[in-house]
Parts: structure tokens; C-alpha cells; sequence
């Protein structure tokens, strides 16, 4: 069985379409006679969150840490627990594609590590755009994306797991898996598509690296450009 973290705090905005995403997933990877559980941690949700989630996941748990690695942390514990053999995790402003869960399954590694793309860039200028597109990654990329991620039962243990940490709790877990020689999937697809919010929920995140983009093309647009976060 194939886990599913999601964590969220107040993202009724996004979340349904998150998880209708992960249930398409779900059903592609059935068809392929493995099944999946989808486990959403609701972290100090005050607004509308809740409801969507006991509607769409398979199972909820509600924490009040307002830290995203403690979220992670204990979604991922709780489906170790249940018996998954895998854990992937995407983030709930982020929809992924139909063969996600699959792909990571069947990617041959320890663990997978993917990358994001934006669709909706909002108010943000062409020439963020640019430079966030300035180099185009390939597979063997050094990008690491909570969003898009996923590890086996083992290599999730062997590194000692989220962290629970306020921030780069993703990169944190894959810098481990590295120093303990893990076998690591670095693939452009499945790519999935996520937020270019301003409001990010988790500080230093991805939403933080765009902003910190943007200042830096404002600030010298003629020499500005910057590698895919």
C-alpha cells in the first residue's frame, strides 16, 4: 500500500482540487492492482478545511503545532502504522497528475524526488516568469520539492523521517537519505502543478523562494535569472 501526506492549514481554496487530483491517482494506480490511502493533516485549520477533507480523504487527523514537519511528520507515522510501503507527499495548494502515485511506485529508487511547475503566475511579472523558467531541468535534477516527493517504508526509517521542523523539513529528509546512500530518483515527471501564492502557509517554502525571485529581478532585472526552486 502507497501512503498519501497532505498537509494543510486553512486551504479551503485549494484543497478540494488537491485531492480530487490525488483520488484520479488513486484510481490509476488500482487499475494498476495497487491500492493507496490519503491522509490529510489538518495543522490549526480555523476555516472550511476540515469539511473538505472527510470528504474526499480517507483519513484526517488534526494537529494544532502550525508546523508543517510535525504534519508531515505524524501523517507519515500514522500510515507507516497502517502498514504503507510507501510514503509520497504533495502539498495541499498543488494538484498532481494522474500517474503520480505510480510513477513514484514504480521509479526504482529509495526514494523520488520531482519537480513543480506553475500555471497560474498571478501578479507576478514576465520577468519573474523568465527567470524562474532560466534553466530547464532534466532528469538528475538537484531539486527538492515537498510537493513532490516520495520515499519507501525502509528509506523513510533508515533516515529518521519529517523532522518537525517550521521549515526545509523536505530538504532536510532527502539531504539525510543522500548521507546514508540511499538510492534517489531525481525525474522531471511526474511533474505536478503548485501555487504561486503569495500567502504562503509554510515560511521559507516555496512561495518565500518566489517572492525572494521577484526582489531579486526588481532589483537588478538586467542580470536577473535564477534557477528553477
Amino acid at each position: 500500500m502507497i501512503g498519501v501526506v497532505i498537509p494543510a492549514h486553512n486551504e479551503e481554496q485549494h484543497l478540494q482540487a488537491c485531492l480530487l487530483s490525488v483520488r484520479k491517482s488513486v484510481q490509476h494506480l488500482a487499475r494498476q492492482g495497487l491500492s493507496a490511502r490519503i491522509m490529510v493533516v489538518l495543522d490549526a485549520c480555523t476555516d472550511g478545511s476540515a469539511h473538505i477533507a472527510r470528504a474526499l480523504a480517507d483519513q484526517v487527523l488534526e494537529i494544532t503545532q502550525r508546523n508543517v514537519g510535525e504534519a508531515r511528520r505524524a501523517g507519515a507515522q500514522w500510515l507507516l502504522e497502517q502498514g504503507s510501503e510507501w510514503i509520497a507527499c504533495t502539498d495541499a495548494d498543488t494538484q498532481v497528475p494522474e500517474n503520480w502515485l505510480y510513477a513514484q511506485w514504480a521509479c526504482q529508487a529509495d526514494v523520488f524526488c520531482g519537480i513543480v511547475r506553475v500555471e497560474d503566475w498571478g501578479d507576478y511579472s514576465p520577468e519573474v516568469v523568465r527567470a524562474f523558467h532560466a534553466s530547464v531541468p532534466q532528469d538528475g535534477h538537484p531539486h527538492i520539492h515537498g510537493a513532490n516527493m516520495g520515499l519507501s517504508r525502509e528509506a523513510y526509517l533508515q533516515s529518521g523521517g519529517f523532522l518537525p521542523a517550521a521549515a526545509h523539513e523536505d530538504v532536510s529528509l532527502i539531504r539525510r537519505c543522500e548521507l546514508a546512500g540511499l538510492r534517489i530518483a531525481r525525474r522531471i515527471e511526474p511533474c505536478v502543478v503548485t501555487s504561486a501564492r503569495r500567502d504562503a502557509r509554510a515560511r521559507e517554502g516555496f512561495g518565500d523562494f518566489l517572492l525572494k525571485l521577484e526582489r531579486s529581478v526588481n532589483a537588478a532585472p538586467a542580470h536577473a535569472g535564477a534557477a528553477l526552486g
